[in-house]
């Protein structure tokens, strides 16, 4: 496992903590929060880049649509 791989897990894992404490909370913007680092973790897994990448072309993607 390398470290970009690792890295994704535990954005994954640190999503579903958030996502939890949301729910449990009714606190949406953790719960949201967590989403997304969920979603990028499971990115981060499958694709081998860096978050910081993946926000970006996420960003780019954002600004293009406008």
């Amino acid at each position: 496992m390398d470290r970009l791989e690792l890295e994704g897990k535990w954005n994954r894992v640190k999503g579903a903590v958030k996502q939890k404490y949301g729910e449990w909370f009714d606190d949406d913007k953790a719960f949201a929060e967590g989403k997304f680092d969920e979603i990028l973790g499971k990115m981060q897994e499958k694709s081998g880049r860096t978050r910081e990448d993946i926000e970006r072309e996420i960003r780019d993607w954002d600004e293009r649509s406008i």
